[in-house]
């Protein structure tokens, strides 16, 4: 499969502006667990950037449906190793989340198979990442999970997940948990930065932007 029938099959990628690298957007609305807090005044969805902005346009908004139905395409595995093999870093879901424990598994096939890439997975499922952990699955050495707490300024619990390469992100107003996310100093953008793909830092706050 080439790069132009790989980007049929998957709908395209993002291209946030302000990252390093490429990323695949889910419309936040179609969210599980964002969703629900999206309802929630304080949580880290109530205000969710994903959900407003140039995310709203509905070309935008047209693209990510398109990359939803794409996951199950029995060819979506091979598409997005296909899209991905090569690229230093790759950011999944600059918008939306995790569908499915079947998707969480086809993630990790891709993972798998583009070693070279380093992976991060900002994620608010984590019924869905103990479910995995349960079944005797390992992360990948070039990727890191990590879980976000639902709201803001919430302390971090590790809750019994203790498993190399799942890690933790939090949002804060007044005093950051873990490292303190950098890109603010620099205009929101990352830079040289790539601490969220670094699976020796436990977690990574973010000011509530």
């Amino acid at each position: 499969m080439n790069k132009r029938e790989a980007l049929a099959v998957v709908g395209g990628l993002s291209n946030p502006s302000k990252m390093p690298g490429k990323s695949i957007g889910l419309p936040a609305s179609e969210c599980s667990v964002g969703g629900k807090l999206q309802k929630i005044a304080g949580s880290v969805c109530s205000n969710c950037y994903a959900l407003k902005g140039q995310y709203g346009l509905p070309v935008v908004q047209k693209a990510q449906h398109k990359r939803l139905r794409a996951l199950s395409d029995p060819r979506w595995i091979s598409a997005m190793v296909t899209l991905i093999q090569g690229m230093e870093v790759f950011r999944w879901h600059d918008s939306g989340d995790i569908q499915s424990y079947g998707h969480l598994t086809n993630m990790m096939h891709v993972i798998r198979a583009t070693p070279n890439t380093r992976h991060w997975i900002p994620t608010k499922e984590k019924a869905l990442i103990k479910r995995w952990v349960k079944q005797g699955n390992t992360v990948p050495k070039n990727c890191v999970i990590r879980l976000s707490a639902p709201m803001i300024d919430m302390r971090i619990k590790h809750n019994g997940v203790s498993v190399p390469g799942i890690k933790f992100s939090a949002a804060h107003t007044t005093s950051p948990q873990g490292r303190a996310c950098s890109a603010y100093k620099r205009g929101g953008e990352c830079g040289d930065c790539r601490d969220c793909w670094d699976r020796r830092i436990d977690c990574i706050s973010y000011p509530k932007h």
